[in-house]
């Protein structure tokens, strides 16, 4: 009887999870009439979209065949449907507002305002800003490990952990870069190189955190802490990308592994005496506020602001203060190691 309960109470909370993954604005009739009526027209009230005068190759459907829709709008891939979809949204979240509804989402996206055609142009500005401020971190460090820091006899640098800040240089700006290219426009490629980036960048801070926290100096040590993690994120990638794009499961998995990292660092601060540990908590801190804000979601303030955009906002200064840690542990390290040599 009691495995029966639980079997029951299983299926009904996957019956949950598959209730939260609908969204209500799909299933108002409104907006499903005024969606089919303006692929047929072409139009929605006073505002009409050049798109439904072309197929999805581009060619015209009743026009001469030398017209073609522009090339630079079919990179961006709005047709007809998601015009139509977009202008009935906007269109329907403003009679909902006369009747003092709040804003609902539509197939499983808040309402947002393009601008310039961007989807969501305050996230596109704030993953810009992150990869500005990644790839500024990441040079002043590469400067201060090749420059300013003295090097061993055998020419490379003291600092042992040199190699893997350059490595999550590389995983970071590339997940800044597809976050703003996804954001701009939101389509199954942008979308799986988005997350796909950031499952890669999680998977590998874990490890630098790891070996970092308990100094591990071994490569052999290293590839043995590493293995098991680059093992469950390429497993999970793949099964995101060619078997089922779970975005529940996807969230356990990112939240689990922030959260590790940051009770590494967490801990790590509390015990060391690492000069710059002061900062190591504020990014601990600061981290988990901001997972918290992409966890809490809301409707976006204007159409242009959501609970993610404001996780974006407050890593651009946690990533300088990051790098800032970088570059004091690389000459604290360097320090303490010139000093057992002599």
């Amino acid at each position: 009887m009691a495995q029966c309960r639980f079997g029951l109470f299983l299926l009904a909370f996957f019956c949950f999870l598959g209730v939260l993954n609908a969204s209500p604005g799909d299933a108002d009739p409104i907006y499903k009439t005024c969606v089919e009526q303006c692929e047929k027209t072409g139009c929605v009230g006073n505002e009409c979209f050049q798109h439904c005068n072309f197929s999805s190759d581009g060619n015209p459907i009743d026009g001469p065949w030398y017209l073609q829709e522009p090339l630079y709008m079919r990179w961006k891939q709005w047709d007809c449907r998601s015009d139509c979809r977009y202008e009935c949204m906007l269109s329907r979240e403003e009679e909902r507002q006369k009747l003092g509804y709040k804003p609902t989402k539509y197939h499983g996206r808040w309402p947002f305002r393009r601008i310039y055609g961007i989807q969501e142009p305050v996230s596109v500005a704030l993953s810009a800003l992150n990869l500005a401020v990644q790839f500024h971190g990441w040079v002043s460090f590469f400067i201060l490990v090749n420059y300013k820091l003295p090097f061993r006899p055998n020419k490379t640098t003291f600092y042992e952990y040199t190699g893997m800040w350059h490595l999550y240089a590389i995983f970071a700006m590339n997940t800044w870069f597809w976050s703003a290219v996804f954001h701009s426009r939101d389509v199954e490629l942008t979308e799986k190189l988005d997350y796909s980036s950031a499952v890669a960048l999680l998977g590998y801070s874990l490890i630098l955190a790891t070996i970092r926290a308990f100094n591990v100096r071994l490569e052999a040590a290293r590839v043995m802490v590493a293995a098991p993690i680059i093992a469950f994120t390429t497993t999970h990638i793949l099964y995101l990308n060619f078997y089922q794009f779970d975005y529940g499961l996807n969230m356990i998995v990112c939240t689990v592994i922030g959260a590790l990292q940051l009770i590494l660092w967490a801990v790590w601060a509390g015990v060391t005496r690492h000069p710059s540990r002061l900062k190591l908590w504020v990014v601990v801190f600061g981290g988990a506020a901001s997972m918290l804000l992409d966890i809490y979601d809301f409707p976006p303030f204007w159409g242009l602001v959501d609970a993610h955009a404001l996780s974006l906002a407050t890593t651009i200064p946690l990533t300088y203060l990051w790098w800032s840690f970088a570059r004091d542990d690389s000459e604290f390290r360097t320090s303490m190691l010139i000093k057992k040599t002599n």
